[in-house]
């Protein structure tokens, strides 16, 4: 069985939420990774099994634009570090997946340095991505980039991680990835690959990449707009095509990461425990995104500090959080535990039953079992979730 048919991931922005100088270069080594260590034991307390970790390789500045993929960031400490969180994952049976950005590296890095052929061109210029000039593609039709990337890959899942989520997965070729995993999934069969993807056919692109599961932006989207909009016609026609789009592969379904704006701010708390309660009641392989579980709140800005709201440091232990936060954490746990009880769901067979503006009713089937959902927004916001075992939960503000 794979990892995405029963892991529950908490999703972790190491250099916001550990306090690092995000937008600075370090060279003094900062121990910094062990603070997670009281973090891992809340992802545990809340029923999750994994950790997912952004990116914590030396970088410039906010960790997608590495330096080098086989060093620690220095403001994130070092090799033993990495081995002591390793050994904490392990001990408390937690996967740990690591964030790879293998789309493009920093202007800084040794390859540009270099000239180095493994870089995009075109017309003899240096490709950058999406238009940040900070940031340089590799062109990945050369053999030699696949075999870098390889070997990165490799490395990290020696050193004991279960898979690795890969940025920007999108904008890489499929042939690329579908050759590169198959190369590292000889020595390690069972690693994950999570790929990121906005748009387009996600059953098709997972299909095409070998990917165990990609990003469900759509539902995403869906699910916070229709809470906020009071419009479940939204929210039913993207369920139908997450329906689709689990034919084959387990979605990674989420309703907030480090790249958008928080789940509290956007429809507030109660839409946000509405919001939990879809997450963790369809198909797919549910990620946490730390301090969404306690209404964190943050709005992304523009330029540079863009990012900085919704990647907040944590307090130093969990018993350090504002107690205004426990009802919705309560919720979660519970939404949580319902759904390990029920892991069946990750591939459930999804159908809408019923909807109206302010409602929807809709089902998740998996042989003899079944599980029911009805979500209203107005004229109280309340869930009631049944499951065909007897087990019931529900939820009103």
């Amino acid at each position: 069985m794979s990892l995405a048919d029963h892991a529950i991931w908490y999703h972790v922005y190491p250099l916001g939420a550990l306090g690092a100088p995000v937008h600075e270069r370090g060279a003094e080594v900062v121990h910094r990774l062990g603070a997670l260590e009281p973090w891992l034991d809340h992802a545990v307390g809340l029923g999750c099994s994994g950790l997912l970790l952004g990116p914590i390789f030396t970088s410039v500045s906010h960790g997608y634009d590495t330096l080098d993929h086989y060093s620690i960031d220095p403001r994130l400490g070092d090799d033993g570090d990495f081995d002591a969180l390793v050994a904490a994952c392990r001990e408390r049976g937690l996967s740990l997946m690591l964030d790879g950005v293998f789309n493009h590296v920093s202007t800084q890095h040794g390859l540009v340095g270099e000239d180095s052929p493994m870089l995009r061109r075109s017309n003899g210029y240096l490709y950058t991505w999406e238009g940040h000039d900070n940031l340089v593609e590799l062109d990945h039709t050369r053999a030699d980039v696949a075999d870098w990337i390889t070997g990165i890959m490799l490395h990290w899942l020696r050193r004991g991680i279960a898979g690795w989520r890969l940025d920007v997965a999108y904008a890489v070729a499929p042939e690329f990835w579908r050759e590169v995993i198959a190369r590292v999934r000889r020595e390690f069969p069972d690693a994950l690959f999570l790929g990121e993807v906005i748009h387009g056919d996600y059953d098709a692109i997972a299909e095409a990449a070998t990917f165990d599961s990609v990003t469900a932006y759509e539902l995403w989207k869906a699910t916070w707009s229709s809470i906020k909009d009071t419009n479940c016609w939204e929210l039913a026609h993207a369920l139908e095509r997450h329906r689709s789009f689990s034919a084959n592969h387990v979605l990674n379904t989420f309703v907030g990461n480090h790249d958008v704006d928080r789940i509290a701010s956007l429809v507030g708390g109660d839409g946000a425990a509405l919001a939990a309660s879809v997450l963790f009641t369809v198909p797919g392989m549910p990620s946490v995104y730390y301090g969404d579980e306690q209404g964190f709140t943050g709005v992304r800005g523009t330029g540079l500090y863009a990012d900085d709201a919704v990647r907040p440091p944590l307090p130093a232990t969990p018993a350090d959080l504002l107690p205004t936060g426990a009802w919705l954490e309560t919720v979660y746990r519970d939404l949580i535990g319902f759904r390990r009880r029920h892991a069946w769901l990750s591939r459930g067979h999804l159908a809408v039953v019923a909807k109206e503006n302010a409602w929807i009713e809709y089902a998740v089937t998996h042989g003899d079992d079944r599980v029911d959902v009805r979500l209203e927004l107005e004229p109280t916001p309340r869930v009631v979730v049944r499951a065909s075992d007897g087990e019931t939960w529900g939820w009103s503000a």
